[in-house]
């Protein structure tokens, strides 16, 4: 079955970096478009960031865009997100999620058509 697995999250001071991985199993990662969402405390879930199957393709959130990077190894069955010049703001719970469309080539900004995500990396930006 489909597993996604976040990890790298933790404490970052203002202006600083981190970087996430999500380990993806039960499913042919190069043929789906992946994101990373987050949820912070009483606000509603922002998708940041997403990429295309075969990975030629990136799109980004106003709020993360010239500070967050995603990637993707399909060879390893691993998706990235490089965060840097934090601010408090980008603190939040991390979710990297499967889109639901078979095709390497699709990407979508909208946070319904994922359909699979993890249990979520913690993100704290604080001095």
């Amino acid at each position: 079955q489909v597993q996604l697995v976040e990890s790298g999250g933790g404490l970052a001071q203002p202006g600083g970096s981190l970087t996430l991985s999500c380990a993806a199993s039960g499913f042919m990662l190069s043929h789906y478009a992946m994101s990373w969402y987050r949820q912070a405390p009483g606000k509603e879930r922002e998708l940041v960031a997403e990429i295309t199957g075969a990975g030629g393709f990136t799109n980004y959130a106003d709020s993360v865009k010239g500070r967050f990077t995603v990637s993707r190894d399909n060879a390893k069955n691993a998706l990235y997100l490089r965060m840097s010049s934090l601010k408090p703001e980008d603190t939040g719970l991390y979710y990297c999620a499967k889109n639901r469309r078979f095709d390497k080539y699709y990407h979508s900004f909208r946070l319904d058509e994922y359909h699979y995500w993890g249990q979520g990396t913690q993100v704290t930006v604080s001095s």
